[in-house]
């Protein structure tokens, strides 16, 4: 008897972690032929741009591959869905950071910034609700909240590449103020610990690869 009820246990536990198992969805994959066309290989229907870019916003993972030779284009075509919304006027990312980054191609510090752009990302939509909460709670909510959340977040992210390239001198210096505010010695320390932490979580994931 004791023998069948350890193995009646041993079977549930089977069971359980079978059950408890994590599923894993492969991504969609989408096929770019050489007149542009994309195919969604799951519906079985041609889409366009702006159907990955609803994709995206629902979360649905995918992958854009080169029909011909199978290559893996999805940065490519990421990039072109950018580069559309850029152009119906919706503009997210600003000149100076565009020109800021486009600096780093070939710079020692280009294998840098992919890394420290994920992860700023990543920390970003992480916090984005109390971020939200926080700004509405100053501005009253309502789209002056999120445009202030939106000009805080970049305002932010300009001041941490300005840091990356300290060699380059902005071409506006900003004026000085008639009287120093302390806050903003508090925001730049504050923005260098937060850098100093990035690297420490950067070089953990380069240490664990």
């Amino acid at each position: 008897m004791p023998q069948k009820r350890q193995t009646e246990t041993g079977t549930r536990v089977a069971e359980d972690l079978k059950t408890e198992a994590p599923v894993i969805i492969a991504p969609v994959i989408i096929k770019k032929y050489a007149n542009r066309r994309l195919y969604n290989t799951q519906t079985s229907s041609y889409v366009t741009l702006d159907h990955l870019c609803e994709m995206v916003k629902q979360g649905t993972d995918f992958e854009v591959h080169d029909a011909r030779t199978g290559d893996d284009i999805t940065r490519s075509v990421l990039t072109q869905i950018i580069f559309e919304e850029e152009a119906k006027g919706q503009n997210l990312l600003p000149i100076r950071f565009l020109r800021q980054l486009i600096r780093f191609y070939g710079d020692p510090m280009q294998s840098f910034v992919p890394g420290y752009l994920d992860l700023s990302m990543q920390s970003f939509v992480k916090n984005q609700k109390e971020m939200r909460e926080r700004i509405a709670k100053v501005f009253g909510g309502g789209n002056l909240a999120v445009e202030a959340l939106a000009h805080e977040n970049m305002a932010m992210f300009e001041r941490t590449m300005q840091m990356f390239t300290p060699f380059s001198p902005p071409q506006n210096p900003p004026e000085q103020p008639d009287t120093p505010v302390a806050s903003d010695h508090s925001d730049l320390s504050d923005l260098k610990t937060q850098m100093e932490e990035m690297r420490r979580q950067l070089a953990e994931l380069s240490e664990r690869k």
